[in-house]
């Protein structure tokens, strides 16, 4: 027979009940989470090489961090498998990856020399981190869908992590000395505060998902695309630095100078969409034991 126990709705709330007195599951999408968990391992991995001073180690596993961040929303796209879970679990996993991680790696390689200045800027950028993600959930439904407010994570993360990979391969490396002052040491505790305020700002950054490369384009952008290729194919870890350091620059000049395009708030169709049936809610009801 089925269970007919009568309990009070707040305990039943309190040990993850439904008020209709059912035990409450978890219904998750599993190919798009599992890409946000290999995201988490790389972030987690990047910090254990930034404890072992191995900064290039360090600073890939965060590149990689980024290759999947972009995998699991592609997948969860294309699949029709979005969901208010996985969104907030990429959330939580993008703060490891693309806060935690890039910050401990910038303090332990160039900014530890500042004492207490430098830690106050790694955990500044850490929490200006997490304030973006928080925002970004709370307004995903009237965000923009062509624009990013404030400098995506992922990119300030991107931009940090590179600078080492630029300075590592032009033979560049902060001096353990903070007093006379050392221009590259305090370049990067400036790209770090900046980096910080930058993304919790109001600058809108072009997201390109408006950008459809499955439709015809005139010959000329293949060869603008060849040629960036080939620019960055080059010198990656350079141009890499570069091309992040560009992006990020010149969406705050625009928003400092307030250029662009009149502001149009947009539907936003990715990471939260709204649900439509019962059946799609992550958390069910499961069935009564019989």
């Amino acid at each position: 027979m089925a269970n007919s126990k009568v309990m009070d709705p707040n305990e039943l709330q309190e040990e993850g009940y439904s008020k209709r007195g059912r035990r409450l599951g978890v219904y998750i999408y599993v190919l798009p989470n599992l890409m946000t968990t290999a995201n988490l391992f790389c972030g987690f991995i990047s910090v254990i090489f930034s404890m072992q001073s191995n900064f290039k180690a360090a600073a890939i596993a965060v590149v990689i961090a980024a290759v999947f961040d972009q995998l699991d929303g592609r997948l969860a796209r294309l699949t029709h498998s979005t969901s208010k879970f996985g969104a907030e679990y990429d959330s939580l996993c993008d703060l490891v990856s693309f806060g935690m991680a890039p910050a401990l790696l910038m303090y332990l390689w160039a900014l530890n020399p500042f004492g207490r200045i430098g830690i106050m800027a790694c955990f500044l950028f850490v929490a200006c981190g997490a304030l973006r993600l928080a925002r970004f959930n709370v307004q995903v439904d009237v965000v923009e869908k062509n624009y990013f407010q404030g400098l995506p994570i992922p990119m300030s993360a991107g931009i940090l992590t590179s600078s080492f990979l630029a300075f590592d391969e032009l033979g560049w490396k902060p001096s353990d000395e903070v007093f006379p002052p050392v221009v590259l040491s305090w370049l990067l505790l400036a790209m770090t505060i900046v980096m910080a305020f930058v993304m919790v700002s109001n600058f809108r950054y072009r997201s390109f998902k408006d950008l459809d490369l499955k439709q015809r384009l005139p010959f000329r952008y293949l060869i603008a695309g060849l040629l960036v290729f080939i620019t960055i194919a080059l010198y990656p870890e350079v141009m890499l630095f570069v091309v992040f350091l560009t992006y990020g620059t010149l969406g705050a000049i625009f928003g400092v100078l307030q250029l662009g395009k009149k502001r149009k708030l947009l539907k936003a169709t990715a990471y939260a969409p709204e649900t439509t049936s019962e059946a799609e809610n992550d958390i069910q009801e499961e069935e009564e034991d019989t």
